[in-house]
């Protein structure tokens, strides 16, 4: 079983990435957030791999962190929760902004992940409520002070502008990166406008 790759990244699609390593290409599976987080073309990345073989052959899926990768592995021991929903969850709730929202009771959070419902959002709440996240993470640890304001802030501004240049016709993998590109240069306290004046230049807009 492949549980890490490290290489130069040689493609990246809307569902998966495929890594160079050592002249042999691997296609690993990732959820959007992680795709948009990728290096450059031609770049080194190491991946954390959840392998999967099934009757149809085995597949990779791969995370920017050990901790995003056990809790793909633990949302997948919830009944109705599969790879694509759990990637999904990832999507819109990182480990520790999902930890914070199981301690909350925040069905809604969850089920802002595609594809999941708010049954199915309540289910994940309840099944995660005494189980550890990923090493060292756990619900105790999501009660402990919350955020900065700043820090809270930007995840919805880095949505809005995600939201607004995929209105536009661009792809989702590619606004979510020019946004977080942007967001890196201009800093925190960027407006909203300029995030997206400042990404669509990136794309040549």
């Amino acid at each position: 079983m492949i549980g890490r790759l490290r290489g130069l990244v040689a493609e990246v699609g809307e569902e998966e990435a495929l890594i160079d390593v050592l002249g042999v290409g691997y296609i690993v599976r990732c959820g959007s957030r992680t795709l948009a987080r990728l290096p450059a073309l031609g770049e080194e990345v190491v991946l954390h791999i959840d392998s999967q073989t099934r009757e149809d052959g085995t597949r990779l899926y791969g995370f920017l962190t050990r901790d995003e990768r056990g809790v793909f592995a633990t949302l997948q021991g919830i009944q109705g929760v599969g790879p694509k929903a759990a990637l999904s969850v990832l999507d819109v709730l990182p480990p520790a902004d999902l930890a914070q929202a199981v301690a909350r009771e925040d069905k809604a959070a969850v089920a802002r992940a595609q594809g999941v419902g708010p049954k199915l959002a309540q289910r994940i709440v309840v099944e995660l409520k005494d189980k550890p996240l990923a090493a060292g993470l756990n619900i105790g640890a999501a009660l402990a002070p919350l955020k900065t304001q700043a820090e809270a802030i930007q995840p919805s501004l880095s949505g809005e502008a995600t939201a607004a240049l995929m209105g536009l016709g661009v792809a989702e993998v590619l606004a979510r990166r020019a946004v977080e590109s942007a967001h890196a240069r201009l800093g925190e306290d960027a407006a909203l406008p300029a995030v997206i004046k400042a990404a669509l230049q990136d794309l040549g807009r």
